[in-house]
């Protein structure tokens, strides 16, 4: 099965319309699921991170763990044709990769089975 391919969400639009999905919260981020259901297999990927945790060398730190956390695993473990959004918590500042990697995986099992019921 090939791997599907990875693309950034920008617009406010999506944001909102992935609002709507699954959620799942975990101590470092809030993971949101939404299927498109346009025929795209593409993993959409988005991060935004609230004024509330810190200024801006803070959220862009955790945006840019939370890119690499993506990119480690949405290929592999993404809900192929879904766009997945990740609001960043206080937590991901200080929670080690290992960790981050282990409850993005543990939420993503969570949203599949949760999306086949």
């Amino acid at each position: 099965m090939p791997v599907p391919s990875l693309r950034g969400l920008r617009q406010r639009s999506e944001f909102l319309a992935a609002n709507s999905g699954k959620r799942v919260a975990t101590p470092a981020f809030v993971l949101l699921v939404r299927p498109r259901g346009d025929g795209d297999a593409a993993v959409g990927m988005g991060f935004t991170v609230t004024k509330k945790i810190g200024n801006a060398v803070v959220r862009n730190r955790i945006k840019r763990r939370f890119r690499a956390l993506a990119r480690t695993l949405y290929p592999e473990d993404g809900l192929a044709g879904a766009d997945h959004i990740l609001i960043g918590r206080s937590a991901a500042l200080t929670r080690d990769h290992a960790g981050l990697v282990h409850d993005l995986r543990k939420a993503l099992v969570r949203i599949r089975r949760d999306i086949a019921k």
